[in-house]
């Protein structure tokens, strides 16, 4: 097979998102790796078109999303189709289910495979936006419908994110797993220095490295902090993660006389794996996480992590970690649950179970979803991981 041209559309990408950001990243770098010609196109606040270490980089303007601290939108339908016709692609890769389903229908015209990444479970995200639970999942039926029969092929990262399409009956869904860097993410990281800036030699340090937005229900973490105090347990918690809630966070916590510290987006990797590498605990307490590589990275790191009972992270993380219902109380008790286990034995095992998760397979598994192989002729090969320009795409590293 020749190398293909696999252009990927990714909306709700910020400056300070975390999670998508990475997939984007690691699998652009996987594909330009495998011989193949990645090509991403974001919105931002200016146009721009780079080379970068996970291939070209098309960032178009794009309005700021209200409430969302950050998120921007393609809206210019025109602009991205004539932008696609230009670009020529083999394959087409969408990670935004609502506002570009339609480029599905654009493929189909053009005869260009394409696949829907399904980053979120739609009923679980609209729950926590507070939709009623039956009207959420009929909803999230009705646009699962129309999803899974615009594309070619539906990826889904864990089976708990294939459950709502196979709910409905469709059968193009695949799954492909994301990963980790298990090199970059490493036990080796743990700074007693760095721990001894947040907690004491007597205090239990947690961390929740999470976007500060609803659907992450950031203020279960807090909940368990207060419920963990009230019992006599000596916490404190650090939030690594930006978002529209942080102000309404910081003010609970004062009100509440908790000892909680923002970091807000912490951009240096190093300094955020240090951080999860020196925590006890990390805590994971978005319901609606179809995969969850904060929490994964955490692992990597040696540091076991709690999660939302209502995710797909107890699917992730295995007997390495603690699952909790989605409440603070819940969360304390999973906290102490892990902090019962010899500490060399829960951060062996988190590692362990990290290591199920390399980037190597991600990749191969979305390459396959795209009926791709290694190509028969070489990519010319663009900038390697070195220094990248001083002026960053938005929503890309």
């Amino acid at each position: 097979m020749s190398a293909l041209r696999i252009v990927r559309l990714a909306n709700f990408v910020a400056p300070a998102s975390g999670g998508l950001r990475t997939a984007l990243r690691e699998l652009g770098r996987g594909y330009r790796a495998a011989g193949h010609e990645p090509v991403l196109v974001v919105p931002g606040r200016y146009a721009d078109d780079r080379e970068t270490g996970q291939g070209r980089v098309i960032t178009l303007p794009g309005p700021l999303l209200p409430g969302t601290g950050g998120y921007r939108v393609l809206t210019d339908r025109r602009r991205v189709a004539a932008l696609l016709e230009d670009l020529g692609p083999d394959r087409l890769e969408v990670s935004d289910r609502t506002t570009l389903r339609w480029t599905g229908r654009w493929a189909r015209r053009a005869r260009v495979p394409a696949v829907m990444v399904s980053h979120e479970t739609t009923d679980g995200v609209l729950r926590t936006w507070g939709l009623p639970e039956g009207a959420a999942r009929r909803t999230a039926d009705a646009l699962n419908v129309r999803t899974a029969h615009t594309y070619a092929r539906v990826v889904c990262t864990t089976e708990f994110a294939e459950r709502e399409f196979v709910r409905i009956g469709a059968r193009n869904v695949v799954r492909a797993p994301l990963g980790v860097d298990l090199a970059g993410r490493h036990p080796a990281l743990r700074d007693p220095g760095l721990r001894d800036r947040y907690a004491s030699l007597d205090e239990t340090l947690l961390v929740m490295c999470s976007r500060l937005s609803v659907e992450k229900r950031p203020g279960t973490a807090l909940d368990a902090l207060a419920a963990l105090r009230g019992r006599g347990g000596r916490a404190v918690l650090v939030v690594a993660g930006d978002g529209p809630l942080r102000p309404r966070l910081e003010q609970r916590a004062r009100e509440r006389g908790l000892p909680v510290t923002f970091l807000g987006h912490v951009r240096d990797a190093g300094l955020l794996g240090a951080l999860q590498a020196s925590a006890d605990v990390c805590l994971a307490p978005g319901p609606a996480e179809t995969f969850g590589l904060a929490a994964l990275e955490a692992m990597a790191c040696g540091t076991p992590v709690v999660v939302s009972a209502s995710s797909a992270l107890p699917e992730v993380i295995g007997s390495a970690g603690a699952v909790a219902a989605d409440h603070g109380d819940a969360f304390a008790d999973a906290v102490e649950l892990l902090l019962d286990r010899r500490e060399a034995h829960r951060r062996e095992a988190a590692r362990a179970r990290a290591e199920c998760f390399g980037w190597d397979a991600a990749v191969r598994g979305f390459l396959a979803a795209h009926d791709a192989t290694l190509p028969s002729r070489p990519v010319l090969p663009g900038p390697g991981p070195g220094p990248e320009p001083t002026r960053e795409p938005e929503g890309v590293s």
